[in-house]
């Protein structure tokens, strides 16, 4: 009776725990994804912040989006080897620290030093995205990766109104203070709830693949950040570009002959993954070019004939339904996953994004018009990101989930990237003179959503040539018969 009662008890509390563990992941990856855009609002005035250069303060933005391209895959091996939980805790822990240094902080230096350890926890999301495949009853999987994916998003759209409020009211210290504590709640509800994932991929830490990745990103990301500051014809941006590609090269040779990499590339080079990761980078270009045009255009002097004169607060709360359309279609995109597979799915959010950017070429003179806009894209992105990582572990092993999210946030990333380079080019090439300074064109401003709609059209046209069907991958210690794998629908 007593061991019943035990085998009952301990039932219950795994219960309790599953249902917890996905909304306190959710609410950790929204915190994380928050520290994209909480200086946003601050862009203009850092320099007189900290008291540093324009150049020097560009870096406060620049910095958080190398560091989370760099530890991204690193931390997803690093989970796969010694535990999701424990790396996810270890990079709140960074977050907390990095936000405590900014609040503490006045000048360029620590600033950008908190700023990267805040970047250093972007890593939790796909971590979480392979808490939730391990963890989580198979048909609770589509659901609870939907909602994870959609936190990437969410916590962009929605922090950046309130972010402004805060700073527009409040010190900019207080950005900080309260990402500290959201990050600090977030910990102890991990710490608490999330349980650790018995699958391991033990192991020797490919030391070289790591600090070949980061010397490669680091080369191809910096040109493509600030390669409008430098010239894009410069020596340094030429010559970190032509960098990229030897380090990459060299790396990709040495990862095909190590027994344990960091980056499977057999594994990332099957058809499947490639090509999810292909669509991943469009995908990410096509998000991040609207929280680059969006705002601007919403900034522009009414004067212009075609900007609509509002501040940084009423712009941030134009762009806020965008998030939280993300999270209510996430039982939608798992539906459609569900019934037609995570390629469809993946299908039709980059045709609902492709519709957005090219209502919004056309729609832009009015601010209901542009909340539309970014709403449409935003729903297409809630849906494009919950597919992808639904392909990418139905496509690798069980052990490897870790580091294949990694790899595929990583990729968004380099999306990311390329958006700020191409639409930085456009809205500082296609400008007019407006009093002392120069403003960007209303055909600068249409160009750009025509290269969203173009990016995004780019990737429904990927996700098509994606296999309809790919072999299942084999649990640890499952067993199989003659070796075969038994194919699963995506």
């Amino acid at each position: 009776m007593h061991v019943a009662y035990s085998m009952y008890s301990a039932y219950v509390i795994k219960q309790r725990t599953q249902r917890l563990v996905l909304p306190t992941l959710a609410f950790t990856g929204i915190v994380v994804s928050l520290m994209q855009t909480l200086v946003v609002p601050l862009i203009h005035t850092l320099p007189d912040l900290l008291h540093t250069s324009t150049s020097t303060a560009s870096w406060v933005v620049t910095s958080t989006l190398l560091a989370a391209a760099i530890v991204t895959p690193v931390a997803g091996r690093l989970g796969d080897m010694f535990g999701k939980r424990r790396m996810i805790l270890i990079s709140m822990g960074l977050l907390v620290t990095g936000s405590v240094v900014c609040a503490l902080s006045s000048s360029v230096a620590p600033v950008l030093i908190g700023r990267v350890l805040q970047g250093a926890a972007t890593g939790v999301i796909p971590l979480g995205i392979s808490i939730l495949r391990d963890e989580l009853p198979r048909e609770r999987v589509a659901s609870a990766i939907s909602v994870m994916s959609a936190t990437m998003g969410v916590g962009g759209a929605v922090g950046m109104p309130l972010a402004a409020w805060t700073a527009q009211n409040y010190s900019w210290h207080v950005l900080f203070w309260t990402a500290a504590g959201l990050g600090a709640v977030a910990a102890v509800a991990l710490a608490v709830v999330l349980p650790e994932s018995s699958v391991r991929s033990p192991g020797r830490f490919d030391y070289f693949g790591a600090v070949g990745l980061a010397v490669g990103l680091v080369a191809l990301l910096m040109p493509l950040t600030k390669g409008a500051q430098w010239g894009w014809t410069s020596p340094l941006t030429l010559g970190l570009f032509a960098a990229s590609v030897v380090v990459f090269a060299v790396w990709g040779a040495v990862e095909l002959r190590t027994a344990e990499p960091l980056v499977d590339l057999r594994t990332s080079a099957s058809p499947t993954v490639l090509l999810t990761n292909v669509a991943s980078i469009l995908a990410g270009f096509a998000m991040y070019a609207t929280s680059l045009t969006v705002p601007q255009l919403l900034q522009s002097p009414v004067e212009t004939g075609y900007g609509l004169g509002q501040t940084m607060v009423v712009a941030g709360l134009c762009m806020a339904p965008a998030g939280v359309v993300m999270m209510l279609l996430s039982p939608v995109s798992a539906r459609i996953t569900g019934r037609y597979g995570p390629r469809v799915t993946l299908m039709v959010g980059t045709a609902v994004i492709t519709a957005g950017y090219l209502i919004g070429a056309f729609a832009m003179s009015a601010i209901w018009q542009i909340a539309l806009v970014s709403t449409v894209i935003g729903a297409g992105i809630g849906i494009s990101y919950a597919a992808m990582p639904a392909l990418i572990m139905s496509a690798v092993p069980l052990h490897e989930t870790g580091a294949a999210n990694g790899l595929n946030s990583l990729m968004r990333s380099v999306g990311t990237s390329f958006a700020a380079a191409v639409m930085t080019v456009v809205l500082t090439n296609m400008t007019k003179p407006f009093g002392p300074a120069e403003v960007p064109t209303h055909a600068a401003f249409v160009t750009t959503f025509l290269i969203g709609a173009g990016a995004a059209l780019l990737a429904l046209l990927v996700a098509y040539f994606i296999p309809r069907r790919v072999p299942a991958p084999v649990a640890v210690g499952a067993d199989t018969d003659a070796g075969e794998l038994t194919p699963a629908r995506v």
